[in-house]
C-alpha cells in the first residue's frame, strides 16, 4: 500500500512541479511567477501521503494505523522532498527511495495502537 501511495504522490508531485516550472517560465521576469503553483505542488505532494496511506488502511480494513500515517508522512516529507523538490535522482535511484519509503512504512505498519474498549 504504501509503495502505491509514493508513486502515485511522486507522480502528483513532480507533475505540479513541473507545471510551476513551466509558468514561471512562460511569465518571464514577472515578479513571483509561479510562486503560488509552486506553493501548490509542495501542499499537495506533502498531504497527499497521510490521506492516501489512511485511506489505502482503511480499504485493507486496518485499524490502529496512526503510527503509520505519521511516519509515513515524516518519512515522505524527507524522501520525496529529496526526490522532487532537489531533482537530482536518477530513475533508479527513485525506485530505491521508493522502495526504502515503502520499507520504512512496512516497519512502521508492524506497530498497532492499543485498541481501548468502552
Amino acid at each position: 500500500m504504501s509503495a502505491s501511495a509514493a508513486v502515485a504522490c511522486y507522480t502528483m508531485w513532480t507533475s505540479l512541479w513541473e507545471w510551476s516550472d513551466e509558468v514561471s517560465r512562460a511569465s518571464g521576469d514577472a515578479m513571483g511567477a509561479g510562486f503560488l503553483e509552486g506553493m501548490l505542488a509542495g501542499l499537495v505532494g506533502l498531504l497527499s501521503m497521510p490521506l492516501l496511506l489512511w485511506a489505502g488502511m482503511r480499504l485493507l480494513r486496518e485499524q490502529g494505523n496512526h503510527l503509520l500515517v505519521v511516519a509515513g508522512f515524516v518519512a515522505w516529507w524527507i524522501i520525496g522532498g529529496t526526490l522532487v523538490e532537489e531533482g537530482v535522482a536518477s530513475d533508479t535511484a527513485t525506485g530505491l527511495y521508493i522502495a526504502l519509503f515503502a520499507a520504512l512504512s512496512a516497519l512502521a505498519s508492524l506497530a498497532e495502537m492499543p485498541r481501548t474498549r468502552s
